[in-house]
C-alpha cells in the first residue's frame, strides 16, 4: 500500500487499535497482573501517603515539599493513566481501544510526563539554592516564584503533550491495527502508521528533546554547583550533610532520565519491542512507586514528621 502525506484524513475509518500487550502465555500474564496491581497499590498509597503527610505537617510546608507533594501527584497521575488499562488488557481476551481513548492516553502521559521533566529541573534549582547561597534561600525560594515554577512547568508539559497529540492525529492508519506496545506511546504508533511520518518524527522529536534538553542543562548546572560547592566544604561532617540534601532528588533523576531518553530519543526506525517495553514499564509503572520511596525511606524529615502526625492522634 502507498503512503499517504501527512494531512491526509483517515480513510479507512479505523475506530480502534489492539494493544499488544506483554506476554501471550496465560500464566505470564497472571503473573504480571499479580506483580502490576501490587506495585500499583504500593504507588497510590506511597504518592497518596507523601502528599497527605505534606499538607499534614507544617515542618513540611517548605519548596522543597511543595514540589515534592507535586512530584508525587504527577507520578500518581501519570501511572494511572497507564496502569489500570494494562492490568485490565492482562485479564481481558479483547487488547482493543478505541481511536479516541488511545490519543486520550497519549495526551495525559505525555502531559504528566513532560511536565514531571520540567518540575524535577525545580526541584534541582531548589537544591542548588539551599546548598549554594544557604543564608538567601528562603529569599530567593519565595512562595511567588515556586508558584511561578510550578506553572511553568505545567504550561511546558501542556504545550508538549498537545504538540505530539496534534501531530499524531495527521497520521493515517490503514490495515493493521495492531499496536506492538502494551499502552499507546508515539514510537509504536509511528512504527503502525502508513503515512510518511518524517516530518511528524522531526517535530515530535525536536519537541521532546528540547524538553529533555532544557530540563536536564537545568539540573546538570545545578548538579555540577552543588558538587563543587561540596567538595569546597572542610569537615566530612558537613559534605554528608549536604550531599543527603539532595542524594534522593540526583537518584530519582538519574533513573527517571536514563529510562526516558533511551525509549524515546530515538527515530521508529530503531523501536525494538522487547527492550523499548522493559524501559516503558520500568518508568510508567515501577518509578513512579520507587519516588515516595526514595524520597522518604533516605529522608530524616519525612521519618521524623511521620511520627509526629502519629503522636498527634495518638498512634
Amino acid at each position: 500500500m502507498a503512503k499517504n502525506t501527512i494531512g491526509t484524513r483517515n480513510s479507512t475509518g479505523v475506530t480502534d487499535f489492539i494493544l499488544l500487550g506483554l506476554a501471550d502465555s496465560a500464566e505470564v500474564q497472571l503473573l504480571l497482573f499479580l506483580l502490576f496491581l501490587l506495585i500499583y497499590l504500593v504507588t497510590v498509597l506511597g504518592n497518596a501517603g507523601m502528599m497527605l503527610l505534606i499538607r499534614l505537617d507544617a515542618q513540611l510546608h517548605t519548596p522543597m515539599y511543595f514540589f515534592l507533594t507535586h512530584l508525587s501527584f504527577l507520578d500518581l497521575s501519570y501511572s494511572s493513566v497507564i496502569t489500570p488499562r494494562t492490568l485490565q488488557n492482562l485479564l481481558a481476551s479483547s487488547k482493543s481501544i478505541s481511536f479516541l481513548g488511545c490519543f486520550t492516553q497519549l495526551y495525559f502521559f505525555v502531559l504528566f510526563g513532560g511536565t514531571e521533566c520540567f518540575l524535577l529541573s525545580s526541584m534541582a534549582y531548589d537544591r542548588y539554592v539551599a546548598i549554594c547561597n544557604p543564608l538567601h534561600y528562603p529569599v530567593i525560594m519565595s512562595p511567588r516564584l515556586c508558584r511561578a515554577l510550578l506553572a511553568g512547568s505545567y504550561t511546558f508539559g501542556f504545550i508538549d503533550s498537545t504538540v505530539s497529540a496534534a501531530c499524531m492525529s495527521l497520521l493515517n492508519f490503514c490495515s493493521s491495527k495492531v499496536i506492538q506496545h502494551f499502552f499507546c506511546d508515539s514510537s509504536p504508533m509511528l512504527a503502525l502508521s502508513c503515512s510518511d511520518t518524517h516530518e511528524v518524527e522531526i517535530l515530535i522529536f525536536t519537541f521532546a528533546g528540547s524538553t529533555l534538553v532544557l530540563s536536564l542543562v537545568t539540573i546538570s548546572g545545578s548538579y555540577v554547583s552543588i558538587f563543587s560547592t561540596i567538595l569546597k566544604i572542610n569537615s566530612t561532617a558537613g559534605k554528608q550533610k549536604a550531599f543527603s540534601t539532595c542524594a534522593s532528588h540526583f537518584l530519582g533523576v538519574a533513573i527517571f532520565y536514563g529510562t526516558l531518553i533511551f525509549t524515546h530519543l530515538k527515530p521508529k526506525q530503531s523501536y525494538s519491542l522487547g527492550k523499548d517495553q522493559v524501559a516503558s514499564v520500568f518508568y510508567t509503572i515501577v518509578i513512579p512507586m520507587l519516588n515516595p520511596l526514595i524520597y522518604s525511606l533516605r529522608n530524616k524529615e519525612v521519618k521524623h514528621a511521620v511520627l509526629r502526625v502519629l503522636q498527634k492522634r495518638g498512634l
